[in-house]
């Protein structure tokens, strides 16, 4: 991923709207999050904690972990026992200090760092109900019943459609009506067999551009995880699949590779979806400790022994995710909304 070359500090009027639309947004985050810093607005000492970071700038954890990582490698802040980071250097204690707007320079006047489609609103429910779905057959999904169920217009229900039909989660038949992607083992090693061939490849040429104070704050968190399991939520389990699969390989400077990726990445989804509907983590830890293993080969550049590693790891992990969509088949009957017709059971022809 390329740096951006010009901060939001530097940037001015039409400056700073081109900049905040053009550049990523973690380099976005950590620019607004650097002149807050820089200007004493964020005060030394202040605790900073992904959560709260992310619900002010509307966005997952993930680019809020990637700009405080670039932060903390540039000395502006530093970790503080496993939970966050605090700004500034020394040994002081945490600042409690009630993280605001206008503390960032979001306030009314400053220009909107990220506005949020209107999809995103009903998307990850949507996503969810959808890969439950998949579980069980084929359905016909009617983008008015839809929107009318959402409670939102008709264009923002087609967006998030759009969305799940760039991961392969819904098409289009041949009659342009949406319609939901049966998720049987068949799709599944088919799927897996995508991500065998090219994450291994796409973490090789990744590796040399990870940070590694980022690398090592996803190491800690793997670690930390690791020493509780199975008391992990089930979006704390989804961040440490991200770390690895989405975020580390996200510095692949082949985004042809990236893109080829996309739709297998869908399974990442798969496990997260169906562990949330049952309530139940597995007994034994389900890849974390493999993840770690991967993380300990980038720590010392053998980026050989990484990728094969990675590679090992997804080839085990395909009968996991099979049992699990299998357990859900058997023991859970899916809630048909209104918007969805069933075509085919899953196995069977359309």
């Amino acid at each position: 991923m390329n740096e951006s070359s010009q901060g939001l500090a530097e940037a001015g009027g039409e400056g700073v709207e081109a900049a905040l639309d053009k550049s990523p947004l973690y380099l976005r985050i950590r620019d607004v999050l650097a002149d807050a810093i820089s200007g004493g607005r964020l005060p030394k000492g202040a605790l900073l904690l992904e959560g709260p970071v992310a619900t002010l700038f509307a966005s997952t954890r993930t680019p809020v972990r990637q700009a405080l990582a670039l932060l903390e490698e540039g000395g502006m802040v530093r970790r503080f026992d496993g939970r966050g980071f605090l700004v500034g250097q020394g040994r002081s204690g945490p600042k409690r200090v009630a993280l605001t707007a206008e503390m960032l320079g979001l306030d009314e006047e400053a220009p909107a760092l990220r506005k949020a489609p209107g999809w995103e609103a009903i998307y990850e429910s949507l996503e969810r109900e959808m890969v439950h779905l998949s579980v069980f057959g084929r359905y016909r999904i009617n983008e008015v019943e839809l929107a009318r169920a959402r409670g939102v217009g008709r264009q923002v229900a087609r967006d998030a459609l759009m969305r799940l039909e760039a991961l392969g989660i819904v098409e289009k038949d041949e009659r342009m009506r949406w319609t939901l992607v049966p998720l049987d083992e068949q799709r599944m090693r088919d799927l897996h067999a995508i991500r065998v061939a090219l994450e291994p490849v796409a973490l090789l040429q990744a590796a040399p551009f990870i940070p590694p104070a980022e690398r090592q704050v996803m190491t800690e968190r793997l670690e930390e995880a690791l020493a509780v399991y199975p008391a992990l939520s089930v979006e704390a389990m989804d961040d440490l699949e991200t770390d690895l699969h989405i975020t580390c390989l996200g510095y692949c400077p082949n985004r042809e590779l990236l893109i080829a990726l996309r739709r297998a990445h869908f399974m990442l989804n798969v496990s997260k979806h169906v562990i949330g509907v049952s309530h139940r983590m597995p007994e034994d830890e389900p890849f974390i400790a493999e993840h770690l293993a991967v993380f300990r080969a980038l720590d010392v550049e053998d980026f050989a022994r990484a990728a094969e590693t990675l590679r090992h790891h997804i080839v085990v992990s395909l009968p996991k995710v099979i049992g699990r969509v299998a357990e859900l088949r058997g023991v859970h009957r899916p809630d048909t909304p209104a918007y969805a017709t069933l075509v085919a059971r899953a196995g069977e022809p359309a």
